[in-house]
């Protein structure tokens, strides 16, 4: 099968999992005509300016000192982040996503892994804690750190304690926050690392219902513009990147707030077990057993399972009616 064909196809499985829009353009009609908005640097088009000018937009409303857009994921950025801070030595999570090594390897540093403990009971890994990092810090000569929150499963580390025990050790902070994009435009989610970390990174993709896999670096320190350069193509896709900056006008709206605090409120309501510190990622008890009920007999797919627990993605483009289905069937 083709990949236009897979596409094309009508898929009838009811989703929580990425990408969080749903299949639906409900930001932008207009990219229905994605080949007439494909553009490139020419004297008639400077989509080049309109960039610089929406990013810089972006920083405004992220209040950052530079907020980048990416279209080749959080992994692009996170990349960018590392070989910005050009680290000697560079603590990272030995169960991270492989950019993070990716990174220390192109910025030809010593990477120091460490290790978080298992949750027994959840079978997952939760947030590194500020007791933790403080450790790995006292034991390693270390310049750098990356660390994750939140994590896949949705529990978030304290960033501002972290932050402070890394500035007063004179250490970047790098924190990959690509499943918590919705945070910084809802009060009723977990504060963002923005405000704290030299670094952060978020998946538009993810949860915030950005298309694949449109992502943004943000830094508080220094511009990372020379080493996005390094590893991004010449030729970016316009278009793209004309969706993020809708994405992020439409998250900052009126609208945009309404319904992701309508989203918030309809998940509350199930009035399931809470596990975790992001309502958006439901997180039940049960799991491949549970994973493949869901699939089999209600045609429902989850985003990850492991043998103590199911995790289902909710996002922007999470509706009540995909919400009432779930709630009848874990009653």
């Amino acid at each position: 099968m083709s990949l236009i064909s897979i596409l094309k196809k009508k898929n009838k499985t009811t989703l929580f999992t990425t990408p969080s829009h749903d299949g639906k353009i409900f930001m932008y009609h207009k990219f229905y005509q994605w080949y007439k908005a494909d553009i490139s640097e020419t004297e008639t088009h400077n989509p080049q300016k309109a960039l610089e000018n929406a990013e810089k937009k972006a920083a405004k409303i992220y209040n950052t000192k530079f907020t980048k857009f990416l279209t080749n994921g959080s992994s692009s950025g996170i990349i960018s982040a590392i070989l910005t801070c050009k680290p000697k030595n560079i603590l990272i999570w030995n169960m991270a996503h492989p950019c993070h090594k990716n990174g220390a390897k192109l910025a030809n540093a010593n990477i120091i892994e460490y290790s978080l403990p298992l949750d027994e009971e959840l079978g997952i890994h939760k947030a590194i804690t500020p007791q933790k990092v403080e450790e790995l810090l006292l034991q390693n000569t270390a310049d750098t750190i990356v660390i994750t929150t939140p994590t896949y499963e949705g529990f978030v580390a304290d960033i501002q304690e972290i932050s402070r025990i890394c500035k007063s050790k004179n250490v970047k902070l790098i924190t990959d926050e690509a499943h918590g994009a919705l945070y910084p435009f809802s009060e009723n989610l977990p504060e963002s690392a923005i405000k704290y970390a030299d670094f952060t990174i978020q998946s538009l993709h993810k949860t915030a219902g950005g298309i694949n896999p449109t992502a943004l670096l943000h830094s508080q320190c220094v511009d990372p513009t020379e080493a996005l350069k390094m590893i991004s193509t010449t030729s970016p896709s316009y278009p793209m990147l004309a969706t993020i900056e809708a994405n992020i006008n439409f998250l900052n709206s009126k609208r945009g707030k309404r319904i992701l605090e309508t989203l918030i409120n309809n998940i509350k309501k199930l009035n399931l077990p809470k596990y975790n510190d992001d309502i958006t990622k439901i997180l039940l008890k049960g799991g491949y057993e549970l994973s493949e009920k869901l699939f089999n007999k209600y045609n429902i797919e989850d985003e990850r399972t492991n043998d103590k627990t199911t995790l289902l993605l909710c996002g922007i483009g999470t509706n009540l009616k995909k919400l009432e289905r779930l709630k009848k069937i874990t009653k």
